[in-house]
């Protein structure tokens, strides 16, 4: 009998998840006042806005601007989670608590940044915080097992991102590139939690397979409840090194084989078939991204 329920006959083994990460993220702990360059802070209402005062690349700035208002949704995020796993193992819903208080401050650190450097208008940005917060986030999945897949392909994700933006952000302002280097890490303690509470999973019981389809092939991240989503993800895509091929590099070929999914054998017919349809989706993908390469 197929079932999305997490399995209790794993919640020793999750404890020690849990353990390894508090200690690991205990050692890394910080502040967000650690990374802001407190120097460049001026009084809005003695020096107004200008666009004048911009020192980014527009498209570095879009990159930022969209990490925060994809963080600005941990409300919505943390409400998902605390309903998906509401009677679920205890060791889940502790880490969801430990994961928010570590998430908590990441939004106020981007948007910190983006006022004190001036390189966005400070009116407009209110505007889409609010805005995006508005919109909500409602995922088309509500069961813990597929709610556990999500997570670990968001913190991925996120992770990849802000490391790839890092990147293009280092020539411009080293500051930013340390803090976005600082948030990865903590995606990265995340990301690993997440992903090893389904490796176990599949592992125990490979009919899991079943409900692992249904998010791999309609990933969507939550910030994609925020204005102009799609054209912000292209000018990423073309100037800040995170769009559709990174997501297959660095994410989605990552989970397909950490998960050993190819290996797997589910016994249900329709587990073995949504194995297969994961397969399949992959080597679609993967054929897309030759297809580009070779015309490079």
């Amino acid at each position: 009998m197929l079932t999305n329920h997490l399995d209790f006959r794993l919640e020793p083994k999750l404890r020690e998840l849990y353990d390894e990460h508090k200690k690991r993220a205990e050692k890394v702990d910080w502040g967000y006042h650690e990374f802001l360059p407190w120097d460049k802070a001026q009084d809005f209402r003695r020096v107004p806005w200008d666009k004048s005062q911009v020192t980014l690349p527009a498209s570095v700035i879009i990159a930022v601007e969209t990490a925060l208002l994809t963080e600005v949704n941990l409300p919505w995020f943390t409400s998902h989670l605390d309903q998906t796993f509401k009677g679920s193992l205890s060791v889940i819903k502790e880490f969801v608590q430990t994961w928010t208080a570590e998430e908590d401050q990441h939004s106020n650190l981007l948007e910190t940044y983006l006022l004190i450097t001036r390189n966005v208008d400070p009116a407009r940005l209110h505007q889409l915080h609010k805005q995006t917060l508005e919109n909500g986030w409602n995922p088309d999945f509500h069961t813990p097992f597929e709610t556990m897949v999500y997570t670990s392909m968001q913190e991925l994700a996120t992770m990849v991102f802000y490391y790839n933006v890092a990147k293009a952000a280092g020539a411009h302002d080293r500051d930013l590139s340390s803090m976005l280097r600082r948030l990865a890490k903590d995606e990265t303690l995340h990301y690993a939690f997440y992903r090893d509470v389904i490796k176990y999973h599949l592992q125990l019981e490979p009919n899991y397979c079943y409900y692992l389809g249904n998010v791999i092939k309609n990933f969507q991240m939550p910030g994609a409840v925020m204005p102009d989503f799609d054209d912000r993800m292209s000018i990423i895509a073309k100037e800040a090194n995170y769009g559709p091929l990174e997501y297959f590099d660095q994410v989605l070929d990552v989970m397909i084989e950490y998960w050993e999914i190819e290996s797997l054998r589910p016994i249900a017919p329709e587990a073995e078939k949504a194995r297969q349809d994961i397969l399949n989706y992959h080597a679609r993908l993967k054929r897309v991204r030759d297809r580009f390469y070779s015309k490079k």
